[in-house]
Protein backbone atom coordinates (compact mmCIF):
# COMPACT_ATOMS: atom_id res chain seq x y z
CA UNK A 1 0.00 0.00 0.00
CA UNK A 2 1.39 3.52 -0.89
CA UNK A 3 2.75 5.85 2.33
CA UNK A 4 3.72 8.99 1.20
CA UNK A 5 7.04 10.62 1.90
CA UNK A 6 8.55 13.84 3.19
CA UNK A 7 8.39 14.90 -0.65
CA UNK A 8 4.37 14.03 -0.51
CA UNK A 9 3.68 16.73 2.24
CA UNK A 10 3.28 19.67 -0.05
CA UNK A 11 3.04 18.20 -3.42
CA UNK A 12 6.30 18.70 -5.25
CA UNK A 13 7.43 15.49 -7.34
CA UNK A 14 4.53 13.61 -6.41
CA UNK A 15 1.73 16.20 -7.61
CA UNK A 16 0.24 14.71 -10.67
CA UNK A 17 -0.07 15.98 -14.62
CA UNK A 18 -3.62 17.14 -15.09
CA UNK A 19 -5.19 14.68 -17.63
CA UNK A 20 -2.15 11.76 -17.37
CA UNK A 21 -2.91 11.40 -13.46
CA UNK A 22 0.65 10.66 -13.27
CA UNK A 23 3.64 12.56 -11.09
CA UNK A 24 6.65 13.33 -13.73
CA UNK A 25 8.72 10.70 -11.52
CA UNK A 26 5.70 8.34 -12.65
CA UNK A 27 6.51 9.58 -16.21
CA UNK A 28 9.78 9.22 -16.71
CA UNK A 29 9.59 5.62 -15.33
CA UNK A 30 7.08 4.82 -17.18
CA UNK A 31 9.23 6.13 -20.83
CA UNK A 32 11.93 4.22 -19.26
CA UNK A 33 10.38 1.08 -19.14
CA UNK A 34 9.09 1.49 -22.87
CA UNK A 35 12.76 2.26 -23.83
CA UNK A 36 14.22 -0.85 -22.22
CA UNK A 37 11.34 -2.83 -23.96
CA UNK A 38 11.65 -1.40 -27.33
CA UNK A 39 15.54 -1.38 -26.88
CA UNK A 40 15.55 -5.14 -27.76
CA UNK A 41 13.95 -4.58 -31.19
CA UNK A 42 16.36 -1.76 -32.36
CA UNK A 43 19.38 -2.07 -34.97
CA UNK A 44 22.07 -3.87 -33.24
CA UNK A 45 24.63 -0.56 -33.42
CA UNK A 46 21.39 1.42 -31.60
CA UNK A 47 20.77 -2.01 -29.03
CA UNK A 48 23.87 -0.57 -26.58
CA UNK A 49 23.50 3.16 -26.29
CA UNK A 50 19.11 2.68 -26.36
CA UNK A 51 19.41 0.51 -23.37
CA UNK A 52 21.96 2.51 -21.46
CA UNK A 53 20.22 5.63 -21.89
CA UNK A 54 16.87 3.48 -21.04
CA UNK A 55 18.29 2.53 -17.91
CA UNK A 56 19.46 6.03 -17.22
CA UNK A 57 16.35 8.03 -17.26
CA UNK A 58 14.44 4.55 -15.64
CA UNK A 59 16.55 4.09 -12.49
CA UNK A 60 17.14 7.13 -10.77
CA UNK A 61 13.24 7.92 -11.76
CA UNK A 62 12.09 4.32 -9.89
CA UNK A 63 14.39 5.67 -7.12
CA UNK A 64 12.89 8.86 -6.86
CA UNK A 65 9.54 7.05 -6.39
CA UNK A 66 10.79 4.61 -3.77
CA UNK A 67 11.63 7.71 -1.82
CA UNK A 68 8.33 9.87 -2.14
CA UNK A 69 6.32 6.49 -2.05
CA UNK A 70 5.44 3.61 -4.78
CA UNK A 71 1.26 4.03 -5.79
CA UNK A 72 0.16 0.75 -6.63
CA UNK A 73 -0.33 1.32 -10.01
CA UNK A 74 3.27 1.86 -10.88
CA UNK A 75 3.77 -1.97 -9.40
CA UNK A 76 2.78 -3.86 -12.76
CA UNK A 77 5.12 -0.75 -15.15
CA UNK A 78 8.00 -1.82 -12.84
CA UNK A 79 7.03 -5.85 -13.31
CA UNK A 80 7.21 -5.13 -17.15
CA UNK A 81 10.44 -3.34 -17.15
CA UNK A 82 12.12 -5.86 -14.83
CA UNK A 83 11.06 -8.63 -17.56
CA UNK A 84 11.88 -6.33 -20.56
CA UNK A 85 15.56 -5.92 -18.15
CA UNK A 86 15.76 -9.92 -18.76
CA UNK A 87 16.07 -9.75 -22.74
CA UNK A 88 17.87 -6.21 -22.74
CA UNK A 89 20.10 -6.91 -20.15
CA UNK A 90 21.96 -9.65 -20.77
CA UNK A 91 23.83 -9.50 -23.98
CA UNK A 92 25.31 -5.90 -22.62
CA UNK A 93 26.90 -7.92 -19.49
CA UNK A 94 28.44 -10.89 -21.91
CA UNK A 95 29.97 -8.31 -23.96
CA UNK A 96 31.31 -6.21 -21.12
CA UNK A 97 32.79 -9.19 -19.88
CA UNK A 98 34.73 -10.05 -23.76
CA UNK A 99 31.55 -13.36 -23.67
CA UNK A 100 30.11 -13.79 -27.16
CA UNK A 101 26.93 -12.27 -27.26
CA UNK A 102 23.84 -14.27 -27.27
CA UNK A 103 20.41 -13.56 -28.25
CA UNK A 104 16.79 -15.16 -27.76
CA UNK A 105 16.03 -14.99 -31.32
CA UNK A 106 12.74 -13.02 -32.24
CA UNK A 107 10.18 -15.38 -32.11
CA UNK A 108 10.09 -16.14 -28.46
CA UNK A 109 11.06 -12.77 -27.70
CA UNK A 110 7.91 -11.72 -29.28
CA UNK A 111 5.77 -13.15 -26.95
CA UNK A 112 8.20 -12.08 -23.95
CA UNK A 113 8.23 -8.28 -25.19
CA UNK A 114 4.14 -8.71 -25.65
CA UNK A 115 3.70 -9.58 -21.88
CA UNK A 116 6.17 -7.20 -20.75
CA UNK A 117 4.27 -4.12 -23.30
CA UNK A 118 0.74 -5.48 -21.60
CA UNK A 119 2.05 -4.84 -18.18
CA UNK A 120 3.47 -1.79 -18.77
CA UNK A 121 0.50 -0.33 -20.07
CA UNK A 122 -1.46 -1.59 -17.03
CA UNK A 123 -0.28 1.11 -14.99
CA UNK A 124 -1.34 4.23 -17.14
CA UNK A 125 -5.18 2.63 -17.73
CA UNK A 126 -5.14 1.69 -13.98
CA UNK A 127 -3.57 5.93 -12.95
CA UNK A 128 -6.48 6.95 -15.68
CA UNK A 129 -9.10 4.75 -13.77
CA UNK A 130 -8.05 5.14 -10.36
CA UNK A 131 -6.54 8.71 -10.32
CA UNK A 132 -4.94 11.08 -7.54
CA UNK A 133 -8.36 13.34 -7.83
CA UNK A 134 -7.17 16.74 -9.16
CA UNK A 135 -9.56 19.44 -8.05
CA UNK A 136 -10.69 21.84 -10.07
CA UNK A 137 -9.69 25.96 -9.62
CA UNK A 138 -12.67 27.80 -7.86
CA UNK A 139 -13.57 30.24 -10.42
CA UNK A 140 -15.08 33.19 -7.96
CA UNK A 141 -13.54 36.16 -6.71
CA UNK A 142 -12.22 34.59 -3.42
CA UNK A 143 -9.95 32.30 -2.64
CA UNK A 144 -10.61 29.48 -0.14
CA UNK A 145 -9.66 28.56 3.31
CA UNK A 146 -10.54 26.02 5.30
CA UNK A 147 -10.46 24.65 8.56
CA UNK A 148 -11.93 21.67 10.70
CA UNK A 149 -14.01 21.96 14.33
CA UNK A 150 -15.87 20.14 16.67
CA UNK A 151 -18.81 20.65 18.44
CA UNK A 152 -21.07 19.04 21.00
CA UNK A 153 -24.63 19.89 21.53
CA UNK A 154 -25.23 19.91 25.70
CA UNK A 155 -28.98 19.40 24.94
CA UNK A 156 -29.25 16.00 22.98
CA UNK A 157 -27.97 12.98 24.44
CA UNK A 158 -25.99 10.66 21.77
CA UNK A 159 -28.61 8.20 20.32
CA UNK A 160 -26.20 5.81 19.07
CA UNK A 161 -24.69 4.15 22.56
CA UNK A 162 -26.39 3.64 25.44
CA UNK A 163 -24.21 5.76 27.70
CA UNK A 164 -26.28 8.29 28.96
CA UNK A 165 -23.61 10.71 29.14
CA UNK A 166 -22.11 10.69 25.89
CA UNK A 167 -23.80 13.94 24.06
CA UNK A 168 -24.24 14.02 20.54
CA UNK A 169 -20.76 15.62 18.78
CA UNK A 170 -20.82 16.62 14.66
CA UNK A 171 -17.02 17.19 13.09
CA UNK A 172 -17.65 19.91 10.60
CA UNK A 173 -15.60 21.61 8.30
CA UNK A 174 -15.87 25.04 7.24
CA UNK A 175 -14.55 26.23 3.75
CA UNK A 176 -15.07 30.19 3.39
CA UNK A 177 -13.95 32.97 1.26
CA UNK A 178 -10.48 34.19 2.17
CA UNK A 179 -7.59 36.12 1.23
CA UNK A 180 -4.74 34.79 -1.28
CA UNK A 181 -1.75 32.96 0.11
CA UNK A 182 1.54 33.31 -1.01
CA UNK A 183 2.62 30.83 -3.61
CA UNK A 184 3.66 27.98 -2.19
CA UNK A 185 1.02 27.47 0.77
CA UNK A 186 0.35 24.30 1.67
CA UNK A 187 -3.37 23.09 0.49
CA UNK A 188 -5.81 21.18 2.42
CA UNK A 189 -5.42 17.33 2.50
CA UNK A 190 -8.61 15.92 0.66
CA UNK A 191 -10.05 13.26 3.55
CA UNK A 192 -8.46 14.86 6.45
CA UNK A 193 -6.78 17.11 8.87
CA UNK A 194 -3.60 14.62 8.89
CA UNK A 195 -2.13 11.87 6.66
CA UNK A 196 -3.35 9.23 9.41
CA UNK A 197 -7.06 10.41 9.39
CA UNK A 198 -6.94 10.56 5.67
CA UNK A 199 -6.16 7.33 5.29
CA UNK A 200 -8.44 5.81 7.62
CA UNK A 201 -11.15 7.73 6.50
CA UNK A 202 -9.93 6.43 2.92
CA UNK A 203 -9.81 2.44 4.00
CA UNK A 204 -13.26 2.75 5.75
CA UNK A 205 -14.83 4.30 2.48
CA UNK A 206 -13.38 1.53 0.41
CA UNK A 207 -14.25 -0.92 3.34
CA UNK A 208 -17.87 0.31 3.01
CA UNK A 209 -18.54 -0.87 -0.69
CA UNK A 210 -16.69 -3.55 -0.23
CA UNK A 211 -13.37 -2.45 -2.25
CA UNK A 212 -9.93 -3.45 -1.55
CA UNK A 213 -8.16 -0.76 0.39
CA UNK A 214 -5.33 0.08 -1.91
CA UNK A 215 -8.01 0.81 -4.73
CA UNK A 216 -8.56 4.32 -2.83
CA UNK A 217 -4.66 4.75 -2.23
CA UNK A 218 -4.70 7.83 -3.99
CA UNK A 219 -7.24 9.30 -2.21
CA UNK A 220 -4.74 9.94 1.00
CA UNK A 221 -2.29 11.46 -1.31
CA UNK A 222 -4.89 14.43 -2.84
CA UNK A 223 -4.89 18.30 -2.13
CA UNK A 224 -8.19 20.20 -2.28
CA UNK A 225 -7.66 23.80 -3.39
CA UNK A 226 -8.07 25.70 -0.18
CA UNK A 227 -5.30 26.51 2.29
CA UNK A 228 -5.60 25.73 6.07
CA UNK A 229 -6.59 28.58 8.54
CA UNK A 230 -6.39 30.95 5.34
CA UNK A 231 -7.18 34.23 6.47
CA UNK A 232 -10.74 35.60 6.34
CA UNK A 233 -10.99 37.70 3.03
CA UNK A 234 -10.57 41.63 3.23
CA UNK A 235 -13.90 43.51 3.78
CA UNK A 236 -16.91 44.29 5.65
CA UNK A 237 -19.05 42.09 3.41
CA UNK A 238 -20.91 39.09 5.21
CA UNK A 239 -21.17 35.37 3.94
CA UNK A 240 -24.02 33.82 3.36
CA UNK A 241 -23.96 30.42 5.09
CA UNK A 242 -24.76 27.17 3.46
CA UNK A 243 -24.95 24.05 5.39
CA UNK A 244 -24.22 20.32 4.08
CA UNK A 245 -25.19 17.03 5.19
CA UNK A 246 -23.23 13.90 3.05
CA UNK A 247 -24.58 10.66 1.85
CA UNK A 248 -25.32 7.44 3.31
CA UNK A 249 -21.75 6.29 4.31
CA UNK A 250 -20.28 9.43 3.12
CA UNK A 251 -18.29 11.91 4.92
CA UNK A 252 -17.84 15.63 5.03
CA UNK A 253 -15.35 16.27 2.08
CA UNK A 254 -16.89 14.58 -0.19
CA UNK A 255 -17.92 17.62 -2.20
CA UNK A 256 -14.87 19.61 -1.34
CA UNK A 257 -15.26 20.44 -4.96
CA UNK A 258 -18.42 22.05 -4.60
CA UNK A 259 -18.24 23.39 -1.40
CA UNK A 260 -14.50 25.46 -2.71
CA UNK A 261 -16.23 26.39 -5.59
CA UNK A 262 -19.20 27.68 -3.56
CA UNK A 263 -16.37 29.64 -1.49
CA UNK A 264 -15.07 31.38 -4.27
CA UNK A 265 -18.45 32.93 -4.84
CA UNK A 266 -18.39 34.48 -1.36
CA UNK A 267 -20.50 31.77 0.86
CA UNK A 268 -19.52 29.72 3.82
CA UNK A 269 -19.84 26.20 3.39
CA UNK A 270 -20.13 23.79 6.85
CA UNK A 271 -20.08 20.55 6.03
CA UNK A 272 -20.68 18.01 8.35
CA UNK A 273 -19.85 14.59 9.59
CA UNK A 274 -22.57 12.60 11.93
CA UNK A 275 -20.86 10.30 13.84
CA UNK A 276 -22.30 6.32 13.46
CA UNK A 277 -23.72 7.65 9.89
CA UNK A 278 -21.20 8.68 8.35
CA UNK A 279 -18.23 5.72 7.56
CA UNK A 280 -15.62 7.03 9.43
CA UNK A 281 -15.25 10.54 11.99
CA UNK A 282 -12.46 10.72 13.68
CA UNK A 283 -12.54 13.36 16.19
CA UNK A 284 -10.10 15.64 18.26
CA UNK A 285 -9.19 13.02 20.81
CA UNK A 286 -7.88 10.56 18.09
CA UNK A 287 -11.25 8.14 18.27
CA UNK A 288 -12.54 6.93 15.15
CA UNK A 289 -16.15 6.51 15.18
CA UNK A 290 -17.13 4.09 12.36
CA UNK A 291 -20.74 3.79 11.27
CA UNK A 292 -22.95 1.86 12.31
CA UNK A 293 -26.07 2.61 10.73
CA UNK A 294 -26.76 -0.55 7.38
CA UNK A 295 -29.20 -1.90 5.08
CA UNK A 296 -31.31 -4.57 6.57
CA UNK A 297 -32.80 -5.90 3.37
CA UNK A 298 -36.68 -5.53 4.60
CA UNK A 299 -38.08 -2.35 2.71
CA UNK A 300 -40.67 -1.34 5.43
CA UNK A 301 -37.98 -1.56 8.31
CA UNK A 302 -35.10 0.01 6.43
CA UNK A 303 -37.08 3.09 5.50
CA UNK A 304 -38.20 3.40 8.84
CA UNK A 305 -34.73 3.39 10.26
CA UNK A 306 -34.05 6.17 7.54
CA UNK A 307 -36.21 8.23 8.41
CA UNK A 308 -35.07 8.43 12.05
CA UNK A 309 -31.40 8.52 10.86
CA UNK A 310 -32.74 11.36 8.74
CA UNK A 311 -34.37 13.17 11.77
CA UNK A 312 -31.01 12.55 13.96
CA UNK A 313 -29.03 14.41 10.76
CA UNK A 314 -31.73 17.26 10.52
CA UNK A 315 -31.29 18.12 14.21
CA UNK A 316 -27.64 18.61 13.58
CA UNK A 317 -28.03 20.77 10.78
CA UNK A 318 -29.78 22.51 13.11
CA UNK A 319 -27.86 22.75 15.73
CA UNK A 320 -24.12 23.49 13.54
CA UNK A 321 -26.67 26.71 12.22
CA UNK A 322 -26.65 27.72 15.96
CA UNK A 323 -23.06 27.29 16.69
CA UNK A 324 -22.21 29.53 13.18
CA UNK A 325 -24.78 32.46 14.82
CA UNK A 326 -23.10 31.80 17.92
CA UNK A 327 -19.55 32.27 16.39
CA UNK A 328 -20.54 34.94 14.06
CA UNK A 329 -21.97 37.14 17.33
CA UNK A 330 -18.50 36.73 19.03
CA UNK A 331 -19.51 34.06 21.17
CA UNK A 332 -15.68 33.05 21.13
CA UNK A 333 -12.77 34.54 19.52
CA UNK A 334 -12.68 33.89 15.46
CA UNK A 335 -11.82 35.19 12.95
CA UNK A 336 -15.14 34.84 11.44
CA UNK A 337 -17.05 36.55 14.23
CA UNK A 338 -18.76 39.07 12.41
CA UNK A 339 -18.74 37.71 9.00
CA UNK A 340 -21.42 35.43 8.72
CA UNK A 341 -24.95 36.07 7.44
CA UNK A 342 -26.59 33.46 9.17
CA UNK A 343 -29.70 34.84 8.25
CA UNK A 344 -29.16 34.12 4.94
CA UNK A 345 -28.60 29.76 4.99
CA UNK A 346 -29.46 27.22 3.13
CA UNK A 347 -29.44 23.45 3.88
CA UNK A 348 -28.09 21.45 1.41
CA UNK A 349 -27.14 17.13 1.35
CA UNK A 350 -26.93 14.73 -1.20
CA UNK A 351 -28.91 11.98 -1.28
CA UNK A 352 -29.42 10.41 2.71
CA UNK A 353 -28.13 14.25 3.29
CA UNK A 354 -30.67 15.73 0.83
CA UNK A 355 -33.26 14.05 2.76
CA UNK A 356 -32.05 16.01 5.81
CA UNK A 357 -31.82 19.13 4.21
CA UNK A 358 -35.57 18.71 3.53
CA UNK A 359 -36.76 17.63 6.99
CA UNK A 360 -34.33 20.36 8.67
CA UNK A 361 -35.90 23.09 6.31
CA UNK A 362 -39.34 21.88 7.65
CA UNK A 363 -38.50 22.14 10.96
CA UNK A 364 -36.29 24.97 11.12
CA UNK A 365 -37.17 28.12 9.27
CA UNK A 366 -33.94 29.92 9.98
CA UNK A 367 -33.05 27.91 6.62
CA UNK A 368 -33.96 30.38 3.83
CA UNK A 369 -33.50 27.90 1.06
CA UNK A 370 -33.17 24.01 0.61
CA UNK A 371 -30.58 21.98 -1.53
CA UNK A 372 -31.35 18.11 -2.14
CA UNK A 373 -28.45 16.43 -4.22
CA UNK A 374 -30.76 13.50 -5.86
CA UNK A 375 -32.09 12.63 -2.44
CA UNK A 376 -35.05 10.25 -1.78
CA UNK A 377 -36.67 12.23 1.21
CA UNK A 378 -36.91 9.80 4.03
CA UNK A 379 -39.15 10.32 6.62
CA UNK A 380 -42.62 12.76 6.97
CA UNK A 381 -43.44 15.25 4.04
CA UNK A 382 -45.40 17.50 6.72
CA UNK A 383 -45.24 20.33 7.62
CA UNK A 384 -44.92 21.69 4.41
CA UNK A 385 -41.71 23.40 3.09
CA UNK A 386 -42.34 27.45 2.74
CA UNK A 387 -38.87 27.90 1.62
CA UNK A 388 -37.54 28.03 -2.19
CA UNK A 389 -36.30 24.21 -2.61
CA UNK A 390 -33.76 22.90 -5.38
CA UNK A 391 -33.85 19.10 -6.60
CA UNK A 392 -30.87 17.39 -8.65
CA UNK A 393 -31.40 14.68 -9.74
CA UNK A 394 -29.97 11.85 -11.99
CA UNK A 395 -32.06 11.10 -15.34
CA UNK A 396 -35.25 8.82 -14.48
CA UNK A 397 -34.49 4.81 -15.84
CA UNK A 398 -35.96 1.62 -15.60
CA UNK A 399 -34.02 1.27 -13.10
CA UNK A 400 -34.47 3.82 -10.48
CA UNK A 401 -36.83 2.94 -7.55
CA UNK A 402 -40.56 3.64 -8.75
CA UNK A 403 -41.08 5.14 -5.33
CA UNK A 404 -38.52 7.93 -5.65
CA UNK A 405 -39.79 10.08 -8.21
CA UNK A 406 -43.66 10.07 -6.83
CA UNK A 407 -42.20 10.78 -3.30
CA UNK A 408 -39.88 13.69 -4.21
CA UNK A 409 -42.81 15.29 -6.68
CA UNK A 410 -45.05 15.40 -3.21
CA UNK A 411 -42.38 16.30 -1.10
CA UNK A 412 -41.90 19.54 -3.55
CA UNK A 413 -45.62 20.23 -4.55
CA UNK A 414 -47.12 21.05 -1.48
CA UNK A 415 -44.25 23.91 -0.98
CA UNK A 416 -45.62 27.65 0.03
CA UNK A 417 -42.66 28.82 -2.30
CA UNK A 418 -41.67 27.60 -5.43
CA UNK A 419 -39.62 24.27 -5.46
CA UNK A 420 -37.65 23.39 -8.66
CA UNK A 421 -36.49 20.06 -9.69
CA UNK A 422 -33.60 20.01 -12.41
CA UNK A 423 -33.31 16.81 -13.86
CA UNK A 424 -29.11 16.69 -15.31
CA UNK A 425 -28.78 14.79 -18.67
CA UNK A 426 -25.75 12.20 -18.19
CA UNK A 427 -25.90 12.48 -14.55
CA UNK A 428 -25.57 9.09 -11.97
CA UNK A 429 -25.92 9.50 -8.23
CA UNK A 430 -22.58 10.36 -7.23
CA UNK A 431 -22.41 12.87 -10.21
CA UNK A 432 -23.39 15.34 -7.55
CA UNK A 433 -19.91 14.46 -5.64
CA UNK A 434 -16.41 14.69 -6.25
CA UNK A 435 -16.92 11.13 -7.13
CA UNK A 436 -16.27 11.75 -10.96
CA UNK A 437 -13.04 12.81 -9.96
CA UNK A 438 -11.03 9.63 -8.47
CA UNK A 439 -13.71 7.39 -9.85
CA UNK A 440 -13.51 5.08 -12.78
CA UNK A 441 -15.88 6.55 -15.45
CA UNK A 442 -18.48 4.10 -15.29
CA UNK A 443 -22.14 5.96 -16.53
CA UNK A 444 -24.22 3.52 -13.50
CA UNK A 445 -21.87 5.38 -11.28
CA UNK A 446 -20.88 8.69 -11.91
CA UNK A 447 -22.42 9.14 -15.31
CA UNK A 448 -21.21 10.35 -18.45
CA UNK A 449 -20.42 14.11 -18.00
CA UNK A 450 -16.86 13.45 -17.37
CA UNK A 451 -14.13 14.57 -14.83
CA UNK A 452 -14.24 17.94 -15.37
CA UNK A 453 -17.64 19.13 -16.60
CA UNK A 454 -19.57 16.93 -13.62
CA UNK A 455 -18.50 19.05 -10.96
CA UNK A 456 -18.40 22.22 -13.17
CA UNK A 457 -22.28 22.01 -13.52
CA UNK A 458 -23.30 20.70 -10.44
CA UNK A 459 -21.65 24.18 -8.43
CA UNK A 460 -23.00 26.47 -11.47
CA UNK A 461 -26.77 25.25 -10.73
CA UNK A 462 -26.69 25.19 -7.50
CA UNK A 463 -24.89 29.14 -7.58
CA UNK A 464 -27.28 29.86 -9.84
CA UNK A 465 -30.26 29.01 -7.54
CA UNK A 466 -28.41 30.23 -4.06
CA UNK A 467 -27.70 33.51 -5.60
CA UNK A 468 -31.04 33.94 -6.63
CA UNK A 469 -32.81 32.95 -2.97
CA UNK A 470 -29.91 34.00 -0.48
CA UNK A 471 -28.78 37.47 -2.72
CA UNK A 472 -31.90 38.19 -4.00
CA UNK A 473 -30.57 37.79 -7.87
CA UNK A 474 -33.41 39.11 -10.46
CA UNK A 475 -34.66 37.08 -12.52
CA UNK A 476 -36.19 33.48 -12.52
CA UNK A 477 -33.92 31.13 -10.95
CA UNK A 478 -35.55 28.58 -13.66
CA UNK A 479 -33.97 30.33 -16.46
CA UNK A 480 -30.71 29.96 -15.22
CA UNK A 481 -31.37 26.44 -14.29
CA UNK A 482 -32.10 25.28 -17.73
CA UNK A 483 -28.60 25.59 -18.71
CA UNK A 484 -27.71 22.62 -17.03
CA UNK A 485 -30.73 20.24 -17.72
CA UNK A 486 -34.39 19.73 -17.90
CA UNK A 487 -36.39 22.23 -15.62
CA UNK A 488 -39.55 21.32 -13.84
CA UNK A 489 -41.36 23.93 -11.04
CA UNK A 490 -44.03 23.30 -8.43
CA UNK A 491 -45.59 25.10 -5.73
CA UNK A 492 -45.70 28.31 -4.45
CA UNK A 493 -48.18 29.35 -7.74
CA UNK A 494 -47.47 26.28 -9.68
CA UNK A 495 -45.65 27.75 -12.26
CA UNK A 496 -42.33 28.42 -13.84
CA UNK A 497 -42.70 32.11 -12.94
CA UNK A 498 -40.91 34.44 -11.13
CA UNK A 499 -40.64 32.68 -7.31
CA UNK A 500 -42.43 34.65 -5.29
CA UNK A 501 -39.92 34.39 -2.94
CA UNK A 502 -37.35 36.94 -2.81
CA UNK A 503 -35.14 37.26 0.75
CA UNK A 504 -35.12 41.24 2.07
CA UNK A 505 -32.10 41.56 2.29
CA UNK A 506 -30.24 44.66 0.76
CA UNK A 507 -27.35 43.64 -1.19
CA UNK A 508 -23.86 44.94 -0.28
CA UNK A 509 -21.91 46.87 -2.45
CA UNK A 510 -19.49 43.95 -2.88
CA UNK A 511 -22.27 41.72 -4.07
CA UNK A 512 -23.85 44.65 -5.86
CA UNK A 513 -20.29 44.26 -7.74
CA UNK A 514 -19.94 40.80 -8.54
CA UNK A 515 -23.55 40.72 -9.92
CA UNK A 516 -22.65 43.31 -12.64
CA UNK A 517 -19.52 41.15 -13.29
CA UNK A 518 -21.02 37.95 -13.80
CA UNK A 519 -23.80 39.54 -15.72
CA UNK A 520 -21.64 41.37 -18.49
CA UNK A 521 -19.97 37.38 -18.50
CA UNK A 522 -23.11 35.83 -19.04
Amino acid sequence: MWRPGPGAEHGGVTETIPGLFLSLPEVLVLLGAVALLVARWLPPAARRPGTVAAGAVLVPSAAVLGFVGIRWQMLPVLAGAAAASAFALPPLLRRGAGRPVWRARWWPALPGSLACAGLIATGPVAAWAFPVPVFPEPTGAFAVGTRVVQWTDPLRPEGFTADPGDLRTVVVQLWYPAQKSPAGASRARYLGRTEGEARTVAEALADGVGLPGFLTDGLPRARSRAVVDAPVADGGERFPVVLFSPGAGGVRTQNTAWAEELASHGYLVAALDHPYDSTAVVLADGRTIRATTASTGDRDRDEERAAGWTAVRAADLGFVLTRLERLDRGGTADPLTGRLDTARAAAAGHSLGGAAALQAARQDRRFDAVIDLDGYPHGPTTPALVQPALALTQEITGGTDLRYLPRLTEALRHNTATSYRLTVPGAGHLTFTDGPLYLPPVPSIVGTLGRTESPRVVAAATLAFLDATLRGRPGDPADALRAYGAVTSSGGRGTAGPTPYVHAHRRTAVEAAWFARAGAER
